[in-house]
């Protein structure tokens, strides 16, 4: 009786302590989103007062209602923009990322591997040696201030097609193989099985490029170079340049833009892990 309670203590604190360290971890991550909504509803003068509070005065929601009904940033078409290129990019990318992966995971052919080798050394390349061609051909094309130009060149990536091949390698070939015995090919098996039952890492995928495509800034800069193609990210650019300061607007849409983010991180997150984890990361 006695040495159960000196048993338990080493449990119980290091309990105390995990959660002590899970609940700083939190605050400091949630330490900017505080801060985009405390100075997202303040004034210019409260947000570049030396005397620093929590929380202004007052709070200013009417910021809101100015950052939709200001002429010069059409936030409102700016977000739709951004839910369009980041919805087509990202289903783009399911759509052949997956299609590669798979073929490269399952379809017989000798020059498979080398193919993966090179889908996987484009990763190592930086994105500035490829932007300027990239730019020249959609240039070329007339595709720029399009909708054409900011999703089409984004549709396929290099590390969808080897996240999927991985997470294909190790999907259960027992599956394929009766679906093949019911006379499917490799396009049935892969659209009535392989699918069907991968929807988690799916999910998982779509989270990441969703993110990335939406966050997306310095290609939609020089793509739109008109206001009605304008992504939200280019938008709030607009409000802290040379000649215009415009700072709580600014904060205002970066709380705005956050939103979207959080919601499919919120209803997906747990795809999230799960999908990651699936990838096997084998070759």
């Amino acid at each position: 009786m006695d040495n159960q309670p000196v048993g338990l203590r080493p449990s119980v604190l290091g309990t105390v302590l995990r959660y002590l360290a899970l609940t700083v971890a939190a605050l400091v991550f949630l330490l900017p989103f505080y801060l985009i909504v405390r100075n997202g509803l303040s004034t210019e003068a409260d947000i570049t007062s030396p005397e620093w509070t929590l929380f202004p005065s007052s709070l200013h929601w009417e910021n809101i209602t100015e950052l939709f009904t200001d002429p010069s940033v059409p936030m409102a078409h700016a977000l739709w923009n951004s839910l369009v290129i980041a919805v087509l990019q990202t289903a783009g990318q399911l759509v052949l990322g997956s299609l590669c992966g798979y073929g490269l995971a399952r379809i017989p052919y000798r020059h498979a591997n080398k193919i993966f080798y090179l889908i996987v050394a484009t990763l190592m390349v930086p994105a500035a040696v490829t932007f300027v061609p990239s730019f020249v051909l959609v240039s070329s094309l007339g595709w720029v201030s399009s909708l054409r130009g900011l999703v089409i060149p984004g549709l396929f990536a290099g590390f969808t097609a080897f996240m999927f091949r991985q997470y294909f390698l190790s999907f259960p070939r027992e599956l394929e193989e009766a679906a093949r015995i019911d006379g499917l090919g490799y396009w049935g098996a892969y659209w009535r099985i392989v699918v069907p039952n991968s929807g988690g890492f799916f999910a998982a995928v779509a989270v990441i490029q969703f993110i990335g495509s939406w966050n997306s800034f310095l290609w939609p800069l020089v793509i739109g170079q008109d206001e009605s193609s304008w992504t939200v990210q280019v938008a709030m650019s607009t409000f802290l340049t040379a000649q215009n300061v415009n700072i709580h607007e600014l904060f205002v849409a970066a709380a705005v833009g956050i939103v979207p983010l959080v919601l499919i991180f919120a209803l997906l997150q747990r795809y999230l892990v799960r999908g990651v984890a699936e990838t096997g990361i084998k070759g």
